[in-house]
């Protein structure tokens, strides 16, 4: 009984923190282009040079 006073705020902030950590990457811009990336990948360039 007494590893839930200590489990359970270390839950709620491990919560807090993973919430606080999405938010501040979606503010930042990291979910803007989700597909760009994807498609630039498929994308044939075969120049000589690169």
């Amino acid at each position: 009984m007494e590893a839930l006073y200590l489990l359970i705020p270390l839950s709620i902030l491990i919560v807090f923190l993973a919430i606080w950590v999405f938010f501040r990457a979606s503010d930042s811009g990291q979910f803007d282009d989700l597909k760009g990336p994807g498609a630039r990948i498929l994308q044939d360039d075969d120049r000589p040079g690169k």
